[in-house]
């Protein structure tokens, strides 16, 4: 008599399990095979496949990154892009100002 009851305990636990386990069972029979999928889609992972691959190379012959005086010109045409290059410089110095007194410390 203890077992049905420990069942009983346990029934929707049961039941959701062998719910999850039967839809399981049956994607994995109505789904395609594996090998169709990859006949399918090839084309897409070969070309991905190569587009990481010429992500890396031009990764590895890349020029060094910029130096400082080149930051300075391309923040001269970003405040000029902005339009508000008064306001900027303000703000640039203050920061300079900022990172200055940090670097001191």
């Amino acid at each position: 008599m203890e077992i049905p009851e420990k069942l009983l305990k346990f029934k929707f636990h049961i039941l959701s399990a062998i719910t999850l386990c039967s839809s399981i069972l049956l994607i994995i029979y109505l789904a395609p095979r594996f090998l169709n999928i990859i006949k399918y889609f090839w084309p897409l992972l070969v070309s991905t496949a190569l587009f990481l691959v010429a992500v890396f190379v031009l990764g590895r012959i890349s020029p060094p990154a910029v130096s400082a005086s080149d930051e300075k010109a391309a923040e001269g045409l970003l405040d000029y892009v902005a339009g508000q290059p008064e306001q900027l410089q303000a703000a640039v110095e203050e920061i300079q100002l900022q990172e200055e007194s940090f670097r001191a410390q």
